[in-house]
Parts: structure tokens; C-alpha cells; sequence
């Protein structure tokens, strides 16, 4: 009895192995192949810029909290800094649509930007609201520490949309270099 239970558990295990190599693996092999998406790029490219932009407008912001300007400045500051993350929150949405149609790597850098998006966008709605509610004393504490969170998360983002962008153009250089030096297909096997 035991001699027949090894045996189904070998032909089970063989029909699993011959299963995995047949279907599964080139499945997940043409996935991981799939080239970058050229107008994912420039979403990406341009997320970046506009990254940059909320990353100095934080920074700005922050430093707000160690001198004595009016709430108006703060105010003035808050608003700039809540129509960059929306512009920002725009080339996010249009690269969440494309999603589908990107490389492995583009997908991983989409992925990574939307939690640092809503944590942007929740910090700068709290510090909008906290400053609508304590006017006459824009620099509390907690404040202040939306500030420095907003700070950090904006820094965050765009050095890692920016790695990312650098990482896409590396790759592309690389890949030219391949089909100069006829290295191969011109297209790495593994992306």
C-alpha cells in the first residue's frame, strides 16, 4: 500500500512539474519580457518633473515654520503647494490607466507612487485644514509636523521617480549599446 501511495505522489508531482513548465512559466516569462511603454515613459518623466516641483514647495513650506510670516504666507504657500499635487495626482491617474500596457518596471514604479501620493495628499489637506482652523498661530506643533511629513514624503517620491526615469534611461542605453556591439537580440531575455 505505501508503494502505491509513492507512486501517486510521484505522478502527482510529475503532472505539477510538467503543469508549471508548459503553462505557467511562459506566462510569467512573457510577462516579465514585456518592453517599456514609450508614452509610460514620458508620464513618468513628466511625474517626475512635477515631483520635483512639490518636493521644493514642501521644503519651502517647512522652512516657513522657522520664521515669522504672516498665516497669509502660509496660506499663499499651502494653496501652491495643493495645486502641484494635484497636478501631480493627474500624471499619477494617467499612468494608473496605463498600468496594463507598461513593463514589469514601469508597473513597479506606479505601484511605489501611490501610497507616497496619498500620504502627500493627506498631509497637505490636514495642514490646509489645520491652518484654516488656527489662523492666528500657524506654526503649532502639529503643524509644523505635517509640514515635515510632507516634507520627507514629497523628497521621497521624487527620488524615486526620478531613480526610476534614470533606471528607464540606463536600461534604453543599454540596450542601444547591445545592438551596436551585437551582443545579442538587441532585447534582453530577462527584463
Amino acid at each position: 500500500m505505501a508503494i502505491l501511495e509513492k507512486a501517486r505522489y510521484r505522478a502527482t508531482a510529475c503532472a505539477l512539474a510538467s503543469f508549471l513548465l508548459l503553462f505557467v512559466l511562459p506566462v510569467v516569462s512573457a510577462a516579465q519580457n514585456k518592453e517599456e511603454n514609450p508614452e509610460v515613459s514620458q508620464l513618468l518623466q513628466q511625474a517626475r518633473d512635477k515631483a520635483a516641483a512639490v518636493s521644493r514647495d514642501a521644503d519651502e513650506m517647512e522652512t516657513l515654520t522657522r520664521s515669522d510670516v504672516s498665516w497669509q504666507t502660509h496660506a499663499s504657500w499651502l494653496e501652491t503647494m495643493k495645486d502641484d499635487v494635484n497636478d501631480l495626482a493627474k500624471y499619477v491617474e494617467k499612468l494608473t490607466a496605463a498600468r496594463n500596457s507598461a513593463s514589469p518596471w514601469q508597473q513597479q514604479a506606479i505601484d511605489r507612487m501611490l501610497p507616497l501620493m496619498r500620504e502627500l495628499a493627506s498631509n497637505t489637506t490636514a495642514a490646509i485644514n489645520h491652518l484654516k482652523q488656527e489662523r492666528t498661530r500657524p506654526t503649532t506643533p502639529e503643524y509644523a509636523e505635517y509640514l515635515r511629513q510632507n516634507s520627507e514624503t514629497a523628497r521621497e517620491l521624487s527620488d524615486m521617480i526620478s531613480s526610476f526615469v534614470q533606471y528607464g534611461q540606463t536600461r534604453a542605453k543599454l540596450d542601444r549599446l547591445e545592438q551596436k556591439l551585437e551582443l545579442g537580440t538587441g532585447k534582453r531575455a530577462s527584463q
